[in-house]
């Protein structure tokens, strides 16, 4: 038994045997109707049996990870021709195909920041990354499958003991040493545990502490990060499809000092982040860097600023700014970009209280007045 067995990706004799299962899920395949896959089979009777002989044939070629990911890489290329406007990518020319790279990323969207990379580096021959994902979004089996699937790894977050939860995180450290060090495979980790709903990219010292567990009392952090060649990674997405999901979060946790989820939330925050319409995305991808003090706090800082610096604001960004009030530099857009994106984020505001609305408005002005 393989001691990253309980975190790891499935490997390639054991892709078919989960894609079969998945097609025989009932709970995946009410999940597909519920979100509105495959409705013209929904009213018919034994939709689902009708839907999982459909999902098996689909499948009974896919063997290995490599072909998985070919079918995956139609979907996400799917994404963007249905959901994003244009789609620009800088810095893919600072990575060596033979290289393995520790990518850190900010995170917007759940799935679609790891994926939006995996399509880039596809498409340029270069290996795809193993995908650092917290436990909390695996509440349902299938979900672990189809993450587990696509090269993720799980970093377990569950209520443990001090004990129990430093041999997990002791354990994805180590997996991520052994990504990286011994097979030249690349990893994507966010920035932060969750996404940044208030636009404030920020690198949290805790993750650097976790990626350096393994090697602590072996190595300093900086010389760590140096061995693993640390790739800054930023994102930005014109349009957020759950922006106001966001500021709600933000809204009822500032009222009652406290959010607590529903099970599915984050599964329907994935479906809409995919679904929708998410304006001009760029994708920047930074040279490596170079750490030369043993603090964490020194190297956050010096990631997060990488990040802050290749972030492309869009119009969306400056219009919030103004709706504020705030002032912000120059910006490269027309009055007739802002004036249209200043509409497009009044729309949105339709559907939320004057009370969320700065909290909104803040998820897209941050990154412009920071």
């Amino acid at each position: 038994m393989n001691k990253f067995d309980s975190i790891r990706p499935y490997t390639d004799n054991e892709v078919n045997e989960v894609l079969v299962d998945l097609s025989n899920n009932r709970r995946f395949l009410k999940m597909l109707f519920a979100n509105g896959e495959y409705s013209y089979l929904r009213l018919l009777p034994f939709s689902r049996k009708i839907l999982g002989f459909i999902l098996r044939n689909k499948v009974k070629s896919i063997h290995d990870v490599q072909s998985y990911q070919n079918f995956f890489e139609s979907i996400v290329n799917s994404v963007v021709e249905n959901s994003i406007k244009n789609f620009t990518v800088n810095g893919i020319e600072n990575l060596n195909p033979n290289t393995g790279y520790l990518f850190v990323s900010n995170h917007r969207d759940i799935t679609l920041d790891s994926a939006l990379l995996n399509l880039t580096l596809h498409k340029n021959n270069l290996g795809t990354t193993n995908n650092a994902v917290g436990n909390n979004l695996l509440s349902e089996k299938w979900a672990s499958d189809l993450m587990r699937l696509n090269k993720s790894f799980i970093i377990d977050r569950s209520d443990k003991s001090k004990r129990e939860i430093y041999q997990s995180l002791n354990l994805a450290s180590e997996f991520i040493w052994d990504s990286i060090s011994n097979k030249n495979e690349s990893v994507w980790i966010a920035q932060k545990q969750g996404r940044s709903k208030d636009g404030n990219d920020f690198t949290d010292p805790s993750v650097i502490k976790m990626i350096h567990l393994n090697a602590r009392k072996k190595m300093s952090v900086d010389k760590y990060l140096n061995s693993l060649k640390v790739v800054p990674v930023s994102i930005s997405y014109e349009k957020d499809p759950n922006d106001i999901t966001k500021a709600t979060e933000l809204y009822l946790t500032d009222l009652n000092s406290e959010y607590i989820k529903d099970s599915k939330e984050d599964l329907k925050s994935i479906s809409d982040g995919i679904r929708g319409h998410k304006g001009d995305v760029n994708l920047n991808i930074g040279e490596v860097m170079h750490f030369n003090n043993d603090s964490y706090d020194d190297c956050s800082v010096k990631i997060t600023e990488t990040i802050k610096q290749s972030y492309k604001n869009h119009a969306t960004n400056y219009a919030a700014a103004i709706l504020q009030g705030k002032n912000f530099a120059a910006n490269e857009f027309t009055n007739e970009e802002i004036d249209d994106a200043i509409t497009y984020l009044n729309k949105r505001m339709e559907q939320i209280s004057g009370d969320v609305e700065p909290y909104f408005l803040q998820q897209y002005s941050n990154s412009v007045i920071s």
